[in-house]
């Protein structure tokens, strides 16, 4: 456990549900973790004792990346840790593979329907009928603007032609809105959606006052950081922005707040929490900011400024994505100014003026 860790209440410790089991965390809300192919290995579901329009059953909260690994433990968990109820509800906080990858898989299985912003919906349901999502020539046309010009790293990113579908094959052909505000009734107690920004288009984490709990989903982790990224799609966006503004709404929930993360273990220490995200990003920018005085920098190397360890391919392309947000972070405040050099490479100088806003270009 870190420094930073060790300022936050971990009350279940070590324990973690078994493969295929669950663990109660609040009454009627049980803990499901699954398995990662990935360095980040888990994800954790939630399940919540539920009852819709006279039925009884449960509304389960992210679904894991679609892989015959997942389903087989999802089948086992419909065998003993349901009672025999029905799935009622597939909530998704936001269109992330791992969160979104067996909705569809699900929400058929049960005849249960989907829940999940319309931003998210409508951007999964584009990436799986687009087989270059979060790849291909534009990604990579993306990648190399921004300074990472590794031949073999430029041609396996184009030749990723097929990643989010291969996780997330479908997605269900309807959909319930939720949005920032509504108030969803589960198993006889209010949650209400909190949306936030920056991590995905329109994630939301759901809070109980009831019990003091927040499902946070990728908003609030205790361990890691969240990924913020500048993507292709949106090339000139503000992430990191968007994302502490994001996490400051959960500032005026109760100290003693559980709060449900989607990577580690659920915890207490909120507001602590929040802190020392503020804390790492004002950190990471003003490190780049200093870098960014004695010679201009593109993406790539503001990520070896962020990121001083090795990185695969994999995290390479999500650590860039965080170089670029930071550096857009610093773009948009005025404190740097941006201009392709030669070789059609973006790069990023201590401003010249005291503009607020970058110039359109």
């Amino acid at each position: 456990m870190n420094a930073l860790e060790q300022r936050l209440d971990y009350p279940f410790g070590d324990t973690l549900p078994a493969l295929g089991d669950t663990l109660e965390v609040a009454p009627g809300v049980r803990w499901i973790r699954m398995a990662l192919p990935f360095q980040l290995d888990h994800i954790n579901l939630w399940l919540l004792r539920d009852r819709i329009d006279g039925r009884d059953g449960w509304t389960v909260i992210d679904t894991c990346i679609s892989r015959d690994e997942s389903k087989a433990q999802w089948e086992t968990i419909f065998s003993t840790q349901l009672a025999g109820l029905p799935i009622l509800r597939v909530i998704v906080t936001h269109m992330h593979p791992d969160h979104m990858g067996n909705a569809a898989w699900l929400c058929e299985r049960w005849n249960a329907p989907l829940w999940i912003s319309a931003t998210d919906y409508n951007v999964a349901r584009l990436a799986t009928h687009n087989m270059s999502a979060f790849g291909g020539e534009h990604s990579a046309n993306f990648f190399a603007a921004n300074g990472l010009v590794d031949p073999e790293s430029l041609a396996k990113i184009r030749a990723r032609v097929n990643y989010y579908p291969s996780m997330v094959p479908s997605v269900p052909d309807t959909f319930r809105r939720m949005q920032d505000g509504d108030v969803i009734r589960i198993g006889g107690r209010d949650w209400r959606c909190i949306s936030g920004y920056g991590h995905a288009p329109e994630h939301i984490a759901l809070y109980c006052d009831d019990l003091h709990v927040l499902v946070s989903g990728d908003m609030m982790l205790p361990r890691i950081s969240t990924n913020v990224s500048v993507h292709d799609i949106e090339p000139e966006s503000n992430p990191l922005q968007q994302f502490l503004d994001s996490i400051d709404k959960f500032a005026p929930l109760p100290a003693d707040t559980l709060t449900l993360p989607s990577h580690g273990k659920p915890f207490r220490g909120l507001h602590e929490r929040i802190t020392q995200l503020h804390d790492h990003h004002r950190d990471r920018l003003a490190e780049v900011l200093q870098a960014s005085a004695t010679s201009p920098l593109s993406g790539f190397d503001a990520m070896g400024i962020i990121f001083r360890r090795a990185l695969d391919l994999h995290q390479t392309t999500f650590a860039m994505g965080e170089a670029v947000a930071h550096l857009h972070a610093l773009w948009f405040t005025g404190q740097l100014d941006r201009a392709k050099d030669a070789a059609g490479v973006w790069r990023f100088s201590r401003a010249a003026s005291t503009a607020t806003q970058p110039s359109s270009t």
